[in-house]
């Protein structure tokens, strides 16, 4: 009875189910022509799911514990060439306690293989949870792989019926039937020879001293050792899966533990993999000049995947380079690319000395991290020497922030934007001295005093000048060393100066209305005095939030002043009135 052509799709799934179930892998499949469900047969704490395909097409999907994995003909990008033979990888998460998964991150910090080991023997973590295989898309539905082709050629059915046995057998020689030629000695081909079911009479060669023809090419190594010490583990070269929908592909197969450990897909391109007579390895290139040596039109890089079939955290590290940069991506944490190298940087803009040293723009390190600009001189941070950090930049303004101690040995540390290094003016000086910070700043050729010292000696704090004081300005103003607040009052500092009114004083006075009030910030505390923005224009600040006690007291003074004239005067009178 000859099957339709969707009885026949079906009976290739039912078939390839029942053979995965029997082989106790990870899922269950089946397959319709739009799609590819995998049904999990094991207990798991979630899978991915991976599908490769022509022109490059990649699926990938996570899938929740419980989830059923699913591949559709329409998860292929409409862009990209839609027959063709897919590659489908299935991992499972297996189940693992937070309890082990804390003991396993606990080794693994503390660098103890054994230990990692241990556990994964004792919680039963054994080898991934991981199954494999194709299918192919022709004219818009997909055939499992699943069936296998009839074998063609004149071969007799007792031929046919003793392959299959002899197939089956198990490290033993199959019996000599009457159809077997069986040569006692060494068998010599003084020409070609064609060995498979499909060979025939007047078989045509080339080059090649030895055919396998048929539609299902295999060569086996099967190894007879009997003897206690030996290997006797077997092998087989195969060309292309037998089943239909199977992939088209070279591979070699380790029998015994059912694994295949290297495999070249048709199509493959030239020079996928080069090993030259010196040992290099080339990757699409036959000219290897280093030990590995890849060569793509786009972005050559290397993956490094850690899946969490062992009981640690997925994570995967992408290393890769192109015409933009060397980078190093983190495609777990978003594809973010965390270390980067541009086309074009200097030797040694990161440098591992091999005390450890780190050298930032110099190969010679002197300390834990040295920054160093060629350009700008030495720029250290050191611990032992004289710079601490320095930033530059190679614009036109040359300006450099340096952090550090003084190069002269004055047991300075201090911050200025010169870019002289022996004896700079620093905008932020601390010194634990008692020396005279006579050296300065030459900015645009204007001679200005440095911005801000603070003095270990005594803790003085200078704004522009050297400090004598606890709080020292360049403007006159200080702070005593007993407590008292002194403005700049030199009439070096002054100008425009007039005596006040005595009648703007008076009025200023009796305009002024003294209140009581507390602080925001500390409203248990109470004070006595004036509200900025109501006092007379004459005592005013131009903020108007502040005001200055001596432009009150100046007057109060003349206030004071002008009625001691007029007591003065009527005390005059009083004594002219006492003697009449």
């Amino acid at each position: 009875m000859r099957l339709s052509g969707e009885v026949r799709l079906f009976a290739c799934a039912v078939a390839l189910v029942s053979s995965f179930a029997n082989a106790g892998t990870v899922a269950q499949i089946r397959a319709s022509s739009q799609s590819i469900d995998l049904q999990p047969l094991v207990a798991n704490d979630g899978m991915k799911l991976t599908v490769v395909g022509p022109d490059g097409v990649v699926y990938e999907h996570d899938y929740a514990a419980g989830g059923v994995a699913t591949f559709r003909v329409q998860d292929v990008p409409r862009s990209a060439t839609l027959n063709g033979t897919y590659t489908w990888e299935l991992r499972a998460t297996p189940r693992i306690s937070a309890l082990v998964k804390r003991d396993l991150a606990a080794a693994r910090d503390a660098g103890d293989d054994a230990e990692i080991a241990r556990i994964q023997r004792a919680n039963g973590i054994g080898p991934e949870l991981v199954q494999n295989g194709t299918f192919s898309i022709m004219n818009g539905s997909i055939i499992p792989a699943g069936e296998p082709e009839p074998r063609t050629g004149n071969v007799p059915a007792a031929a046919a019926r003793t392959n299959t046995a002899s197939e089956a057998a198990t490290k033993r020689r199959p019996p000599v039937r009457a159809f077997d030629n069986v040569i006692a000695d060494d068998l010599i081909v003084d020409g070609a020879a064609c060995v498979g079911l499909d060979c025939a009479d007047g078989e045509t060669f080339g080059n090649e001293q030895l055919k396998l023809k048929a539609n299902t090419v295999r060569l086996k190594f099967e190894d007879s050792s009997n003897t206690a010490g030996f290997a006797t583990n077997d092998w087989q070269l195969s060309a292309n899966e037998q089943a239909a929908g199977g992939d088209a592909r070279f591979y070699l197969e380790d029998l015994d533990n059912s694994k295949i450990p290297f495999t070249v897909r048709a199509s493959a391109p030239n020079n996928s993999l080069f090993i030259n007579t010196n040992g290099k390895v080339g990757f699409r290139t036959s000219s290897p000049l280093l030990d590995l040596h890849m060569a793509t039109t786009d972005t050559p890089a290397i993956r490094f995947e850690q899946t969490n079939g062992g009981g640690f955290a997925a994570q995967t590290w992408d290393v890769g380079a192109n015409e933009a940069n060397f980078f190093v991506r983190d495609l777990t944490g978003g594809s973010r690319l965390v270390f980067r190298i541009r086309p074009g940087a200097p030797t040694s803009s990161l440098d591992i000395s091999a005390s450890g040293n780190v050298g930032v723009g110099t190969g010679l390190p002197h300390a834990r991290l040295d920054v160093s600009d060629s350009t700008q001189n030495a720029s250290r941070i050191t611990l032992s020497g004289q710079e601490f950090l320095r930033a530059t930049t190679t614009s036109t303004d040359g300006i450099a922030v340096l952090l550090g101690v003084n190069r002269t040995g004055n047991r300075q540390m201090w911050i200025t934007d010169s870019t002289m290094l022996n004896g700079p003016t620093p905008a932020l000086r601390f010194a634990p001295n008692t020396g005279d910070f006579s050296a300065i700043s030459v900015n645009g050729g204007v001679v200005s005093p440095a911005d801000l010292r603070i003095n270990a000696a005594g803790g003085n704090v200078g704004f522009g000048k050297a400090p004598t004081q606890p709080i020292d300005h360049a403007n006159g103003a200080y702070l005593s060393t007993g407590g008292v607040w002194t403005n700049a009052s030199s009439r070096k500092y002054k100008h425009d100066i007039c005596d006040l009114d005595a009648t703007k004083a008076k009025e200023t006075l009796e305009q002024l209305e003294p209140v009581t009030y507390a602080y925001d910030r500390d409203p248990n505390e109470h004070h006595v005095g004036f509200i900025a923005e109501d006092v007379p224009e004459l005592v005013a600040t131009k903020e108007r939030t502040g005001l200055s006690s001596m432009d009150i007291v100046a007057v109060l003074t003349k206030v004071v002043q002008e009625q001691q004239k007029t007591i003065e005067q009527l005390n005059e009178r009083l004594q002219k009135l006492e003697k009449k």
